[in-house]
């Protein structure tokens, strides 16, 4: 039998990945090493669209950590859009489409109960993890440099006014309805007195056509993950008005979602897989890693976007790209581990099943506890955790992390959801 050659770049990938894995064990001082049970597969398929946010997985596929917890052959597959991720979870791997996906926390719910799916059939999912809290953003075309448009959104509403008399339609652009964005835009609008369904045209466009889109004249503002955002800025076609952590300091973003059917079949390699993306999550936080980190996922095999379209934000830069407004060191730099970024709180899965109610995805008699119990699996997290010798303190003793505040002094209260949203302007509940 034949030698398997090994190429330079094997050699490499294996050096750097034991490096790597010597370091990320600083992280885990319970002892990050320590063996799970033997995974039921050695593979697994998930999905991830071209936003930074979804660096865990690209990490963990290209440092080794997948292949250290026993899944040397599971595969980071990019997607054309949400709405492709949500078609091939549907599919599911064994009919050549995905077993899971980085993907925007209130999808799981959305597919788990059919109100996105082909013929309104559910696909089961679960949350397992967090992948990252805060760190998107809300972008304006540079046609409103002159309102310097901030956290009030309510100078838009004029404007748009102006352009609907005049024959236009004002676009706002998304990533999927229903989804994280959505909701972020939806909230910054609304605050602003603007109605997202009758004062504006809402448009869903995939994260890498946003620039393009902007640049051809298709929308007015976008709300987008990074690079988007700055990338709109350094091709100077617009500017930030606002960091999503602005909004919701600490907000959750995406997730990591599974089918539960593949989860309940393979326990271990559920664990497993948990585990190495947990890892590369602590990897990815520390800022010394930052560097390397956008340059893995800048290359062509992953997003194909220059490294300096990702840096500056990832270290905590950041240019609003308007009137000189700039952050050295932001406190809405995207966060993977610190602040338990990583842990699916159920209270935060709990408000975007609210904001949903919100805007008539869902109905205003779900069950919105029941719904979070079924597909957050924190108990899942936690076991993880404890495999990996995840310190105590980064463990949190409850599933929720208690009142949230926004912005606008709107108050989450967990245990008493209604009350936020009879407080809330703006909203299509019957």
């Amino acid at each position: 039998m034949q030698t398997p050659k090994i190429t330079r770049r094997d050699a490499l990938r294996g050096a750097s990945a034991a490096l790597t894995l010597a370091a990320v064990k600083s992280a885990f001082p319970g002892g990050a090493f320590a063996q799970s049970a033997e995974p039921e597969t050695k593979t697994v398929k998930l999905g991830y669209i071209a936003l930074t946010d979804a660096a865990a997985l690209i990490v963990a596929k290209e440092k080794g950590f997948f292949a250290k917890h026993g899944l040397p052959d599971a595969e980071v597959l990019k997607q054309a859009s949400w709405g492709a991720t949500r078609d091939n979870l549907v599919l599911g791997s064994e009919a050549n489409g995905i077993d899971g996906a980085h993907i925007l926390t209130p999808m799981p719910y959305l597919i788990s109960t059919g109100k996105v799916t082909q013929g309104s059939v559910p696909t089961p999912m679960y949350i397992l993890a967090r992948l990252n809290l805060d760190a998107q953003a809300i972008s304006v075309a540079a046609e409103y440099n002159g309102l310097k448009l901030g956290l009030d959104s309510s100078p838009l509403k004029d404007a748009f006014a102006k352009k609907r008399a005049a024959g236009g339609d004002p676009k706002v652009a998304m990533t999927f309805p229903g989804g994280t964005h959505d909701l972020w835009i939806r909230y910054w609008l609304a605050s602003g007195g603007i109605d997202p369904d009758k004062d504006v045209s809402t448009i869903v466009v995939p994260p890498p056509q946003m620039v393009a889109n902007m640049k051809v004249g298709t929308m007015d503002a976008f709300c987008v993950g990074e690079p988007w955002n700055a990338q709109l800025i350094n091709q100077k076609l617009g500017y930030t008005a606002a960091n999503t952590y602005e909004i919701w300091n600490k907000h959750p973003e995406k997730a990591l979602g599974l089918r539960a059917a593949w989860v309940d079949k393979h326990p271990k390699a559920a664990k497993a897989l948990l585990m190495a993306v947990m890892e590369a999550q602590a990897w990815c936080d520390k800022l010394e890693n930052r560097e390397e980190m956008c340059k893995i996922v800048g290359t062509r095999a992953w997003f194909n976007v220059p490294v300096t379209d990702i840096l500056p934000r990832q270290k905590g830069e950041y240019d609003y790209g308007i009137d000189g407004k700039v952050v050295k060191d932001s406190p809405g730099i995207m966060k993977f581990w610190r602040d338990h970024a990583s842990f699916p709180f159920k209270s935060h899965d709990l408000w975007f099943i609210t904001e949903n109610i919100r805007w008539g995805k869902f109905e205003t008699n779900t069950d919105a506890k029941a719904l979070v119990d079924k597909v957050n699996r924190a108990d899942l997290w936690r076991e993880a955790a404890k495999t990996l010798g995840v310190a105590a303190s980064d463990i949190p003793a409850s599933d929720s992390r208690g009142k949230e505040t926004f912005f606008d002094g709107k108050v989450f209260d967990p245990d008493n959801p209604q009350t936020y949203l009879a407080s809330l302007p703006i909203k299509r509940i019957a």
